[in-house]
């Protein structure tokens, strides 16, 4: 007898009705016994998805698609926020320094309006008070900008000390300069 091939076809043929597989490695020889009879049923079932399995993983991948989105989406959102309010904290900036450099105190009090381009428009104001201090002034300024692109105006107040000689009254600021003196007459032990 040959030993090859041929031999072993031969010794699963006398084993029972066999079938023979053809593939991308080659030949091959499966017995029939067993239940492997139908395997062709049996097989695609076991592996093949039912459609519910197939439901619940497209459920899966919407839900995972609707979070990823709105992830997404407030993340524009938050990009646009901040970046307008960094053209916001540009226009606070100008007009801050606008207010700044007017020698006129009451100018600074009465506020004024101001024009920004790209049809936003500022309003601001300023509360000034005196202090305890010679030329030394608590500013509560509050700027409103309106814009087109923003329902409501954004709204900015800020608390600020400013040292400003041309806004102190000369009286007053004889009268502090005087208290000044004599507190530092008392410290010095020399007060009479």
């Amino acid at each position: 007898m040959k030993t090859g091939c041929g031999a072993s076809i031969a010794s699963e043929l006398a084993g029972g009705p066999v079938r023979i597989v053809g593939g991308a490695s080659g030949m091959g020889i499966w017995p029939m016994s067993g239940g492997l009879r139908q395997t062709h049923g049996q097989d695609a079932r076991a592996t093949a998805f039912t459609l519910l399995e197939v439901l619940f993983a497209l459920a899966i991948f919407a839900g995972l698609a609707v979070v990823l989105g709105a992830t997404y989406v407030n993340a524009l959102n938050a990009y646009e926020v901040v970046s307008r309010r960094n053209a916001y904290d540009a226009d606070l900036r100008f007009i801050r320094a606008a207010v700044l450099t007017e020698p006129d105190r009451d100018k600074v009090e009465e506020g004024g309006d101001l024009d920004l381009g790209e049809n936003k428009r500022a309003h601001w104001h300023a509360d000034i008070a005196s202090t305890d201090t010679v030329d030394l002034f608590s500013v509560v300024w509050t700027c409103e900008i309106t814009d087109p692109a923003r329902r409501e105006p954004y709204h900015r107040t800020q608390t600020f000390l400013l040292l400003r000689p041309t806004w102190s009254d000369p009286v007053e600021r004889t009268k502090l300069l005087d208290q000044a003196k004599q507190r530092i007459l008392e410290l010095q032990g020399a007060a009479p």
